[in-house]
């Protein structure tokens, strides 16, 4: 039977050199280990995450029941790229030639800019709103307006619809009404803006216009009416237009018409007056005048009187009737023309008196006629300004009607449910937080520990090889078990031994030093089991107890009675004679060559020669030379000591000592020349065991502590 373990042993031990060889020569998967790291932490917390996620969905909840219902109104807007103009008039303007995706982006941007928070707020005179301020509660203050328009950026939202160029424009508030007002005045201030900022030089310039046309009109009417008061206050009043100049004549008034009628009458006057005394010195009458027919009965009486004369004498009664009737023919003729004469006197003598009297009048009127043509140029200068201005206010409102490209389609309604808060969607918050904590809990547990977790940071973080990781025994007398060849401990120092005996060429090292960092880290008795696995192996093993200082090998091996002989006086050279110190402990298989009494000077009994000789008398002797070194500390007992030796393994207490610790120790040893070959974890629980390390780690059966398990191998 024991044959049987035997050769057990042996063939767990050839899976443990290939393990150390991969070990060794090749490199891991750091990341899965790193995980599965992660993993059994988790696993460690588990009952402070699943409080965290608990507390999380209570957290939602309670947030849900707490918080403020929101109420989302959405408008819908229409954003067109922009075409051409169709007038024929020229734009003040010319718009821009750009993508469509990214003319929408700027739009889109322009939505949700404060520019349009604060036109909103200056729209809807919010400072002032009643309604608005209560859904927000909104007290008096400094920076009201800067509040206001804060809340305004802060709560509009949009949604552009893809694949077209619609876009939903949404406003939350605890107020629906509130809520669909800003909404609906949102969307039409942005579309009043993008027409301003289409249209707007145009519309400046029709605003600027009209003031123009609106003054302009007043100083018309003004100047207007200024040349009428002063043409009826001064009498003028003027007939016909004046000429090129401007200016105002004298035949364009009343008077001037009048000067210029009395002198066409004074002109007929006279002409008629030189006819009249014409007529009277010579007897020539106009061909239209009456007295021209007497003229020519006269001349037919007075020739008929010459015949008759001539016939019949003077006395002749029908003579003296033709006579007296060429008489009277003679006084009618002259009595009308010295009438005639008279009366064309007359007529010119009045005529002249009118002339002179409207002349006077006329040059009174010359000083009034240059202000009256002054006010009559102001007059028509304003009309020709007004009647150009009113020709380009016209043109511009033909130029300036063009269709804005941006259009409402929905107008917002109010909203009849809340949409905020949701109890899934904080609980699906909550919970991702919550498992977001959690994670980074666990991943800070794990990146801020300072002590060995999992043995494979033997290999990661401290750079030497495993030489094996030793279980934590709590049930049973420990000195039992390591000698117990089916006990978990006896497998895991049976790993151990195994893994040295590849640490050379030609095998485990002859003479090894067990040293830790601090005492009580499992350094003695691990030193106790790997001879105890040597001894199994054959080999004559010597274990000497070198901790100079605290010794815990007599505990160990219950060895209170040699404290006399021993490595102490060896040391002292008290004793000459090695073999007489060395007890046999035939329970564990090996030699032990016990301490003796505490020394006051251990570093100097270390450091001398003679220590290394007694190590070259043990080399000689022995198969296997083990030694239970000092703790490093910041001692130099194993510093010396390990001067004398082929190499040193480091027992390391998983979770314990911190890392940087065990470092240090480490770095100590290797820059004193020491040949550090690995280290041992001791101490390792059911949490490192999760690792892959720990219970069944290496040994060959792969069962653990279970009573069951045990029973298979008999």
């Amino acid at each position: 039977m024991n044959n049987l373990n035997f050769a057990s042993h042996e063939l767990a031990g050839r899976d443990d050199r290939r393990e150390l060889i991969d070990d060794r020569d090749s490199n891991d998967d750091s990341f899965a280990i790193d995980l599965e790291r992660y993993w059994h932490e988790a696993i460690g917390l588990k009952y402070w995450l699943a409080g965290i996620i608990a507390l999380g969905l209570l957290l939602g909840i309670l947030i849900t029941l707490l918080a403020t219902p929101l109420y989302q109104a959405s408008a819908r807007l229409e954003v067109s790229q922009v075409t051409a103009d169709v007038t024929n008039l020229d734009s003040l303007e010319v718009d821009s030639q750009i993508s469509e995706l990214q003319y929408l982006n700027t739009q889109y941007e322009l939505l949700v800019s404060r520019f349009m928070a604060k036109r909103v707020m200056e729209a809807g005179n919010l400072s002032r709103d009643e309604a608005f301020r209560e859904a927000f509660v909104i007290e008096d203050g400094e920076n009201l307006d800067k509040r206001i328009e804060e809340i305004l950026f802060d709560n509009v939202s949009i949604d552009p619809i893809t694949q077209s160029s619609l876009v939903d424009v949404r406003f939350s508030s605890p107020d629906p009404v509130v809520s669909a007002e800003i909404a609906n005045l949102w969307v039409q201030e942005f579309v009043a803006a993008n027409y301003e900022k289409r249209f707007g030089a145009n519309i400046e310039a029709r605003d600027f216009l009209q003031s123009q046309i609106a003054e302009l009109r007043e100083r018309l009417s003004e100047s207007e009416q200024e040349l009428v008061e002063y043409a009826n206050a001064n009498e003028i009043l003027v007939l016909n237009a004046g000429g090129d100049s401007g200016s105002e004549s004298a035949g364009q008034t009343l008077v001037g018409a009048d000067l210029e009628a009395l002198n066409t009458a004074l002109a007929a006057a006279v002409a008629d007056r030189v006819s009249a005394q014409a007529a009277v010195v010579g007897g020539n009458f106009p061909s239209n005048d009456p007295r021209n027919e007497l003229l020519t009965s006269l001349s037919e009486a007075e020739a008929e009187l010459a015949v008759l004369r001539a016939n019949f004498g003077p006395d002749y009664p029908e003579v003296q009737e033709k006579q007296a009737e060429v008489d009277s023919l003679r006084s009618a003729i002259s009595g009308g023309s010295r009438d005639l004469l008279q009366s064309a006197r007359i007529r010119e003598a009045e005529l002249r008196d009118q002339v002179e009297q409207v002349k006077q009048r006329f040059l009174g009127q010359q000083g009034q006629g240059i202000r009256y043509g002054i006010l009559k140029r102001e007059v028509d200068t304003n009309r020709e300004i007004y009647d150009a201005l009113l020709q380009r206010f016209k043109e511009l409102e033909a130029s300036g009607a063009g269709q804005n490209n941006i259009q409402i389609i929905d107008q917002a309604d109010v909203p009849a449910d809340p949409y905020a808060p949701s109890l899934v969607q904080n609980l699906l918050v909550a919970l991702v937080a919550s498992f977001v904590f959690a994670a980074g809990l666990v991943y800070l547990k794990v990146t801020l520990s300072q002590t060995l977790q999992d043995p494979e940071d033997v290999r990661r973080r401290l750079g030497l090889p495993l030489l094996g990781a030793i279980p934590r025994e709590m049930d049973g007398d420990l000195t039992e078990r390591l000698t117990e060849r089916s006990s978990e401990i006896n497998e895991a120092y049976t790993t151990v031994r195994t893994n040295m005996n590849f640490l050379t060429p030609k095998g485990a090292p002859e003479v090894l030093m067990f040293t830790s960092s601090v005492p009580a880290e499992g350094k003695s008795v691990s030193s106790v089991g790997v001879a105890t696995s040597f001894a199994q192996l054959g080999k004559r093993t010597l274990l000497i107890d070198a901790d100079l200082r605290n010794s815990r090998l007599r505990d160990t091996l219950d060895l209170h009675g040699y404290d006399k002989g021993g490595l102490v006086p060896l040391l002292a050279s008290q004793e000459t004679d090695m073999a007489s110190q060395i007890v046999s402990l035939e329970q564990y298989g090996f030699d032990f060559l016990p301490m003796g009494r505490t020394p006051p000077n251990p570093v100097e009994l270390l450091a001398g020669e003679r220590f290394a000789q007694i190590i070259e008398a043990a080399r000689e002797a022995y198969d296997q030379v083990l030694i239970d070194g000092a703790p490093m500390l910041a001692l130099a007992d194993a510093v010396e000591m390990s001067r004398a030796v082929d190499g040193v393994v480091f027992v390391i207490e998983a979770e314990r000592i911190k890392l940087r610790g065990i470092e240090n120790a480490i770095g100590r040893l290797q820059r004193s020349g020491a040949q550090v070959y690995g280290a041992i974890v001791t101490k390792v629980s059911q949490k490192n065991s999760a690792y892959g390390y720990g219970y069944g780690y290496g040994y060959g059966y792969g069962y653990g502590y279970g009573e069951e398990k045990r029973e298979e191998p008999a």
